[in-house]
């Protein structure tokens, strides 16, 4: 990811979970995935993510068990490491730096503490070339570790995970790639490589597509493009080879599975339907029909009591036994197109989008979920290229988020425009949007732009919509004509235009005062109560793309940018250019929570980040090449912890955070050294004084006993849980051969008290001057004072000075609810 000092460019909430294939615990109870660039531990029964796994920097492109600790996994990713973590706790145990970006990564039981990646071939830079290279991983006790002994495999092979896999025992390992079969024997320490034809007879393509080995027997599966899958056998002799088709698919097979016993194959492609094929008897398989999108990959768990298969539309689906489904994990839906662009819902804070089809996604960020899609089109969606069917292309929230308007459409080559203007009120009782008004053919062509007012005491809420016919309408929510009809409608208000001319854009002003529209190559602004136009703002030829209001300080200006290269600045009291400069601006937005603006331009195949004041004529952050490609859409969302950066470069993210989505719908954010510091050290375990041995009982009563004894070194120590034998016998010993409850009880009790060194007449003195304390709530330094005293005689002062803290009124009073406190039970059980 691009670094620019503090700030770096990350994957952060509505990554791929699809990127890669899943893993699965051996007792089923987790499923592990590739995001961005962390892990996420995923409950299989309530689909929550349980750990996140941060440390890398760059995007993780492998899970992998490792086979002999099931309690760990390895993962890879391109910054060039490969990292052990115990995923129960969410620990990082230890990095393994390669030195080159990794792309896959396998094992095998028969490599102890060995593990097979993928790497590009450095040498050959014309073309993309990769390898599979074996690297031992040294068991030492340090945290970083370099990996110096690799040694190379196989050669060209596919970036492609499902392309590798270990056949029975890991005594070989197979790889396709386009058109040729390699088979890799290890103790021959030789391969044989087998070649189809691009075209069979009837026309199908012979392009391998995936791979998967049998546990027990030697047999690979191979899927093709065609849909075919083949049964590979008597490879150990090249010339002796012989294989068997199976054909369910219409299209490419995209992930192969065998279960941990070998009795089934499971099967996916596009049709969204798992196949599962019975072992030597291929005539017999189930099918698990309408899991929602083509499938990308198949996994099964250790124990064989889970299935997973993952979905383009970013989603996991967990399937018991290829029975029926028991869990759904949903990510960030990523269409082919975005074309509602990102919104952020008022009132959830959540980032809206368009999901499935004829839907909006509403996505928490905060949480990396997604909380609902909304159903816009309300109509059945069917799976058809070429049939042209009804999506959504516009969306708006008010500021309140009470209302939410949106714009659909369909064009079919022979027939016109169809277009509905559909505008949702919030309901309170079902928490979500409800139907509220349906304009049909609300113009006679398609809308460019739509906007409410977003001023948030305004007695009537406003929505402009622009469209290509040359008019902008201004939309207004009115009482109910007649007193039976439930509520409130929308209605028609103001139809404006200027010479003909079309318009690309409008929006409002903080306050609502002013309505900027940007018709072709001239700037209009109107007076929204009176529909008046005000004035027209003169700038360099060129159509406008983008227009935004400055925000609190700066909210006399008005910044737009055209298709010429040009940014513009008017100064709305002067009615006249503050500045203007030549920049290719693909995207203009504001932060409704301070008077940043930012500016994406697209330059040389990658895109540039510009953030500024329009005040001020610097930039108050830059960032060449934030990413490849265009970004086409972006949005500023308002933190719920506001951060305290010092550093003038990225104090532009202390209120708010910046998302934007690429041409390859990659969802990207920028985060600052401290925030990722901050999110990895709510990550870590507690921390324990390397002097104190670490048990279960001191995690809960080691930070009370350190508070008791305090500081000082004359202080004697209590006998620290470690050193009972009770606690020993209880958590060390298996259940069933533990003794007695009672055989056990006087110690275990006699480990949990703890030593007093008060007299019993410095008790009493506490309790009196604690009683006093009710007599004079007025004095209550005093009080204090007298109260700590007696503690500072009982703990011991040192050379005459005292260091024991004074004891405040709170702390008082749960010093004497604990002194009162009758443990004469304890002593009943010690003296038995």
């Amino acid at each position: 990811m691009v670094e620019y000092g503090d700030i770096r460019v990350v994957y952060r909430g509505g990554s791929k979970i699809n990127f890669r294939k899943p893993v699965i615990s051996n007792d089923s109870r987790f499923l592990l995935c590739a995001s961005g660039e962390s892990v996420k531990v995923f409950s299989s029964v309530t689909e929550e993510c349980v750990h996140e796994l941060r440390g890398h920097t760059g995007q993780v492109t492998g899970v992998l068990l490792r086979p002999s600790n099931h309690l760990q996994v390895y993962s890879c990713s391109t910054d060039g490491t490969v990292r052990l973590w115990d995923f129960t706790d969410g620990i990082l145990v230890r990095t393994y730096v390669v030195g080159y970006p990794v792309y896959s990564i396998y094992a095998s039981l028969n490599h102890k503490e060995v593990v097979f990646i993928v790497t590009p071939v450095q040498s050959d830079k014309r073309t993309e070339l990769f390898q599979l290279v074996a690297v031992n991983l040294p068991q030492t006790p340090d945290q970083l570790v370099e990996a110096r002994d690799l040694s190379a495999v196989l050669s060209d092979v596919s970036s492609n995970p499902s392309t590798i896999a270990f056949g029975r025992g890991g005594e070989y390992l197979a790889s396709v790639n386009n058109l040729k079969m390699e088979i890799y024997f290890f103790k021959k320490n030789k391969s044989y490589s087998f070649s189809l034809r691009e075209y069979t007879k009837n026309g199908g393509k012979n392009t391998f597509t995936c791979i998967a080995c049998h546990p027990k027997d030697d047999c690979v599966a191979t899927g093709h493009d065609d849909g075919k899958i083949r049964l590979w056998r008597n490879f150990k002799q090249k010339k002796e080879y012989t294989y068997s088709t199976l054909h369910w698919h219409h299209s490419a097979v995209s992930s192969l599975c065998f279960t941990p016993e070998g009795t089934n194959l499971l099967s996916g492609g596009v049709e969204s339907v798992l196949v599962q094929w019975r072992y030597n008897q291929e005539n017999q398989k189930d099918f698990l029909p309408r899991l929602g999108a083509a499938i990308t990959h198949v996994t099964v768990s250790p124990d064989g009591a889970l299935f997973s298969t993952s979905h383009s539309d970013n989603k996991i689906t967990i399937i018991q036994s290829c029975v029926k489904v028991s869990a759904v994990i949903q990510g960030l839906v990523k269409g082919e197109n975005v074309t509602t662009g990102l919104l952020v819902d008022p009132r959830s804070k959540a980032l809206v989008l368009n999901g499935r089809p004829g839907h909006l996604q509403f996505y928490s960020l905060q949480r990396d979920k997604l909380l609902f899609h909304l159903d816009i089109v309300q109509q059945e969606y069917i799976h058809e290229a070429g049939l042209e069917q009804f999506e959504v292309v516009r969306a708006a929230f008010d500021a309140s988020g009470l209302w939410l308007a949106t714009v659909e459409e369909r064009k079919q080559k022979s027939a016109e425009l169809e277009l509905n203007l559909k505008l949702w009120s919030f309901d309170e009782q079902t928490q979500s949007f409800v139907l509220n008004t349906t304009v049909s053919a609300p113009h006679e062509a398609r809308i460019t732009a739509m906007c409410f007012s977003q001023a948030a005491d305004s007695q009537t809420t406003t929505l402009v919509s622009a469209s290509r016919d040359g008019h902008f309408k201004a939309w207004q929510l009115g009482l109910p004509a007649h007193t039976d009809d439930e509520g409130p409608s929308w209605s028609c208000d103001f139809v404006g235009a200027y010479h003909g001319l079309v318009p690309r854009c409008c929006c409002f002003s903080a306050d609502g005062s002013l309505l900027a529209v940007g018709f072709q190559e001239v700037v209009t602004v109107w007076n929204p109560t009176s529909w008046e136009l005000l004035t027209t703002l003169s700038q360099p030829p060129g159509d406008v793309r983008n227009l935004c209001f400055g925000q609190l300080s700066c909210s006399k200006y008005l910044l737009g940018s055209n298709n010429k290269k040009m940014v513009c600045c008017w100064n709305l009291l002067t009615c006249s250019l503050e500045w203007s400069t030549s920049m290719d601006v693909s995207l203009l937005l504001v932060d409704s929570r301070s008077e940043n603006m930012a500016a994406f331009c697209c330059q040389d195949g990658s895109t540039d980040l510009f953030v500024f004041k329009p005040s001020e004529p610097r930039p108050l952050f830059s960032q060449k090449a934030v990413c490849s490609g265009r970004v086409i859409h972006a949005v500023f969302t308002p933190r719920e912890v506001m951060l305290e950066s010092s550093e003038e470069s990225s104090q532009w993210l202390n209120r708010s955070q910046l998302y934007f989505l690429t041409e390859f719908m990659d969802l990207l954010t920028f985060s600052t050294k401290a925030e990722e510091e901050k999110l990895m050290a709510s990550s870590k375990q507690l921390v324990i004084d390397d002097t104190v041995a670490m048990t279960p009982f001191y995690l809960l009563l080691g930070k009370h006993r350190h508070e008791h004894l305090g500081n000082e070194e004359s202080a004697e120590r209590t006998p620290l849980p470690q050193s009972s034998v009770a606690i020993k016998e209880l958590l060390q010993t298996p259940a069933h051969v533990l003794p007695a409850t009672s055989f056990l009880c006087s110690m275990f009790a006699k480990s949990l008290l703890i030593s007093v060194t008060e007299t019993r007449e410095e008790n009493k003195h506490v309790d009196e001057e604690m009683e006093s304390e009710k007599e004079e709530e007025d004095s209550d330094e005093e009080v204090e004072t007298k109260i700590s005293r007696p503690e500072q005689e009982a703990k011991g002062v040192q050379g005459g000075e005292s260091t024991a803290p004074t004891l405040t009124k709170t702390q008082v009073r749960e010093l004497r609810r604990v002194r009162k406190q009758d443990l004469s039970w304890i002593t009943g059980l010690l003296d038995s």
